[in-house]
C-alpha cells in the first residue's frame, strides 16, 4: 500500500524543474577559441527568458527548463548576418551547469557555467 501511494504521488506531482533564475558566468570553448559570456535568467515554471552579454554583443534569450535539463537560444547579428546560438545542457547543482552550444551550423562547442 505504501509503495502504491508513493507511486501515486510521483505521478500526481511530476519532478519540479530546477530554478536557474539569476546571473551566470559561462566559459564557452570552441575550435575557434573560447569566450566568457554572462547570462541573466528569469524562470517561471519551465519557461526561461533573459539576456546574453558577450563577444557577440547583447541579446534576449528564451528557452525551457525541464527537470535537470536546460535549453535556450538567442539571435544576434554577426558580420551582417543573423546568427542563432543554441545551448543545451544539464543542471548539475544550484550553482553549476554544463552542456553544448551550436552556432547556426557554423560550429559547436562545450560550455560550463557557475552562478554568481
Amino acid at each position: 500500500m505504501r509503495k502504491t501511494f508513493c507511486l501515486f504521488l510521483l505521478l500526481l506531482f511530476p519532478a519540479l524543474a530546477a530554478d536557474i533564475s539569476g546571473t551566470w558566468d559561462f566559459t564557452v570553448n570552441t575550435d575557434a577559441g573560447s569566450g566568457n559570456p554572462v547570462f541573466t535568467f528569469q524562470q517561471q515554471s519551465e519557461r526561461l527568458t533573459g539576456t546574453y552579454k558577450g563577444m557577440l554583443g547583447e541579446a534576449k534569450v528564451s528557452g525551457v527548463v525541464k527537470g535537470d535539463k536546460v535549453e535556450f537560444s538567442f539571435e544576434t547579428d554577426f558580420n551582417g548576418e543573423k546568427l542563432k546560438v543554441a545551448y543545451s545542457g544539464v543542471i548539475e547543482s544550484a550553482t553549476s551547469m554544463k552542456g553544448k552550444a551550436t552556432f547556426a551550423g557554423l560550429g559547436e562547442g562545450t560550455w560550463t557555467a557557475t552562478k554568481n
